[in-house]
């Protein structure tokens, strides 16, 4: 079934595009295929979506130029089926496809029946996939590059009998980590030996329900550091350039719910080692297109090599807010030209920018995803703010994907200036008909550590407890109940005809329905 987009727009003349594609499938849903969408439009490409049959409805289709339906909700049946996607991309004449992140975005297979379907995979190739995207080979091109890396195990682990020698040598507390893994999954912190057998068997078991491959291995557990990553593009030769680098330090469950850039917690020498590290990472790797390269940050000021990311971040707006480019456009260009458009002279970063990620799930009882019809729904605006949301009011929000509904950003011409941007942006958000976590952002932007510029990874557990955002929810539904009170007021005042009010005469614009300034 196809579906058409807007009434078709005029034709852009672009010198810049004569080796471009001319239509691209978006294999995604929600606010990250908008965002593509919306890329290709401006690139003056054609955009084909697909969907399930719960997002018949979506924006992402609404605005594509073509939308074909894929499969059922379950994700297995729908976006993770390669075979049906390049099937539909060859059917459409899509000659290229774009993955977003999450689904098959770093799938190496995927990548690989691109190219013998004689498609474009706009991302890294398959064996940047298969080398950078699992973490053991990709700790390895790290040695070899003399990037430092989190002390552990070269090698995944056998039996509970090796992964006790290892994690002694090592020395307590250890991280199981799946070698295939990403988005937070197969990790689990040991803080003594008597936990190590049974905490193994449950990291293989989930490695190989989530990833098909059940292999772990052992690192060190570095107690309070920063999560810092640096957005990178390379050209697949040996050269690579670096877009600086995103705090990512806040998180639940090792996801990330804040981003920002610059991280307030490095001084130039610590910024230029960092990036310096993810060139040459990146170079070694001989990385195509764009990634992100993650480091741990201790309080010593060292960092340490996490993983590598194969794909656009969710997280990716704060860089072009700063640096003002396109990722999703140069990865485009990298696809059609093997080659980077920017230098590294050419990347000046300016200012400050802060992501929030707003998720369908509820703060006060430990972030568990909420389901439900979106009944309500008001994005904020003004300088420096951008919106990329994937959510509409009737939209239903299901535990068959991802709980995130969008994310919003704020610029500044530094971090206080974001920060209070930010908080504005955040007051104005409206969402109803689902729980989610705006009170727990409001919260966050206005606590003092943050505000310091004072966190690691543990920042929620260490700071967060619901009773403290407790007056938020209670102030939300203060303000609903003013809101309602005002409204039935007015709406008394439109029916009262004039000179039975009670009181002095009412206005016309009143009588009409219209508040008078100040109102």
């Amino acid at each position: 079934m196809t579906r058409r987009g807007p009434a078709a727009r005029p034709m852009r003349v672009s010198t810049e595009m004569n080796k471009s594609f001319k239509k691209v499938l978006v294999a995604n849903r929600g606010e990250i295929a908008l965002r593509i969408i919306r890329a290709l439009h401006e690139m003056n490409i054609g955009s084909v979506a697909v969907y399930s049959d719960a997002d018949r409805d979506s924006l992402h289709v609404r605005r594509a130029d073509e939308a074909y339906r894929i499969g059922p909700p379950p994700p297995r049946e729908s976006y993770l089926r390669v075979d049906k996607i390049i099937e539909t991309a060859r059917a459409c004449g899509a000659e290229a496809i774009h993955p977003g992140y999450g689904f098959l975005a770093e799938n190496h297979e995927f990548a690989g029946a691109c190219r013998d379907a004689g498609i474009v995979f706009i991302g890294p190739t398959e064996e940047n996939i298969l080398r950078m995207g699992d973490k053991l080979t990709a700790r390895e091109v790290a040695r070899k590059a003399g990037v430092p890396i989190v002390p552990g195990t070269r090698n995944p682990v056998s039996d509970a009998a090796e992964a006790t020698a290892k994690a002694n040598e090592i020395g307590y507390p250890v991280l199981l980590k799946a070698a295939a893994g990403g988005g937070g999954k197969g990790m689990r912190v040991v803080g003594a030996p008597g936990d190590l057998d049974s905490a193994l068997s449950l990291t293989m078991g989930e490695a190989r329900t989530a990833f098909g491959d059940e292999r772990v291995y052992l690192e060190k557990y570095l107690v309070e550091p920063r999560h810092i990553e640096v957005q990178i593009l390379g050209d697949g030769k040996g050269r690579a350039v670096h877009l600086m680098e995103r705090e990512c330090s806040i998180q639940r469950r090792h996801q990330k719910l804040l981003e920002e850039t610059p991280s307030p917690a490095l001084t130039e020498e610590d910024r230029r080692a960092i990036c310096d590290d993810a060139v040459r990472l990146t170079e070694e790797g001989r990385y195509l297109g764009a990634g992100t390269v993650e480091f741990m940050f201790d309080s010593g000021g060292n960092h340490y090599f996490l993983e590598m990311n194969t794909r656009l971040q969710v997280e990716h707006p704060v860089t072009e807010m700063v640096t003002g480019i396109d990722l999703v456009k140069e990865q485009i260009h990298i696809a059609t030209r093997g080659a980077i458009a920017p230098t590294q002279e050419d990347i000046k970063p300016r200012g400050a920018a802060i992501e929030c990620r707003i998720c369908a799930e509820d703060p006060f009882n430990s972030f568990y995803p909420s389901t439900g019809t979106i009944t309500r729904l008001r994005t904020p605006q003004g300088p420096g703010m951008r919106n990329d949301v994937g959510a509409y009011v009737g939209a239903e929000i299901s535990l068959f994907y991802d709980s995130l509904m969008g994310k919003l950003i704020a610029w500044g011409k530094d971090r206080e200036e974001a920060r209070l941007r930010m908080t504005q942006g955040l007051e104005e958000y409206i969402i109803e008909g689902i729980r989610h976590n705006l009170p727990f952002h409001r919260w966050l932007v206005a606590c003092e550590p943050f505000i310091e510029g004072r966190m690691d990874t543990g920042f929620i557990d260490k700071h967060f407890r619901p009773e403290l955002a407790e007056d938020e929810r209670v102030r939300i539904q203060q303000a609903a109940a003013i809101a309602a009170a005002i409204e039935a007021v007015e709406d008394r005042a439109r029916l009262t005809p004039p000179g039975e009010s009670g009181g002095r005469p009412l206005s016309a614009w009143r009588t009409a329905g219209i508040k008078t300034p100040g109102r």
